[in-house]
């Protein structure tokens, strides 16, 4: 099941539903996908159907409880950064206001411009119970230049509107195996990131497991699991975002995102 939130013509009240081929058929019941990934109900979506290239998706969850990331977590990009494998997941968060839009335009505040770097990666979505219930695609957007002259990365991880998600969730009994998939980003139609999840240094339930010793993980949580080589910095020479650069990152079989830049 693919659990969406979207805006349909002429309303600005978002609506749940699932995503089913070329439609989108909202809930009847009025609950948001929120509500589905708490209660783990599967059932068939009954309300209203539109056609998915007329509505807006928003962001899944517009305002998760928290985004947990992972640094490094893939050993080609280790390389790329020139760092060795991290002994355990580095772990940082963003903000409730970092979720945005899978698509449209990202506006980033003017501070987390310079240097502004894409990076694809898949998403864990939080069930009840603190167990995965799906996944989706990200990208954690980061600004480089504060990330290399702070000595936090709140600012440069964790601005407005740095994490672009969805473009729906994917229900984990759809993804039998997480840790082979590919995942491409492009910019401009440039193919950046060519990877795939085996790649991973730690998996999903390594990470679940990780976060869980110290922090209750609840429905709606997502955890960006890091991104793969490829990305702006690691370059030559570094090639970052500009006003205006389209970005469109793809996992099989969970969908694509497309932003452009503000």
């Amino acid at each position: 099941m693919r659990l969406a939130t979207f805006l349909v013509p002429g309303s600005d009240a978002p609506q749940a539903g699932e995503v089913r081929g070329d439609a989108v058929v909202a809930f009847a019941d009025a609950g948001t996908v929120l509500d589905r990934l708490a209660s783990g109900d599967r059932a068939p979506a009954g309300g209203e159907e539109y056609a998915l290239s007329a509505v807006t998706l928003l962001a899944p969850v517009p305002r998760p409880r928290a985004i947990f990331c992972v640094g490094l977590n893939y050993a080609a990009h280790a390389a790329e950064t020139g760092s060795e494998p991290p002994p355990a997941p580095i772990i940082f968060m963003k903000l409730p206001s970092s979720a945005t839009a899978p698509g449209g335009e990202v506006v980033v505040p003017v501070a987390a411009q310079r240097r502004l770097d894409y990076e694809g990666e898949l998403v864990a979505v939080i069930g009840a119970d603190g167990a995965v219930a799906g996944y989706a695609v990200a990208d954690d957007l980061s600004a480089r230049d504060l990330q290399g002259r702070e000595p936090q990365w709140t600012r440069a991880k964790g601005f407005d509107n740095s994490c672009p998600y969805g473009p729906w969730i994917t229900t984990a009994d759809e993804v039998p195996d997480p840790h082979s998939l590919t995942l491409r980003t492009w910019v401009n139609g440039d193919l950046r990131q060519d990877s795939s999840t085996s790649d991973l240094i730690f998996d999903v339930p390594h990470i679940v497991e990780f976060l869980s010793q110290t922090c209750t993980l609840e429905p709606g949580d997502l955890i960006l699991t890091g991104t793969p080589a490829g990305v702006g910095m690691g370059r030559k020479p570094p090639s970052y975002l500009q006003p205006g650069d389209v970005v469109r990152i793809e996992i099989e079989p969970l969908g694509a995102i497309e932003h452009r830049i503000a």
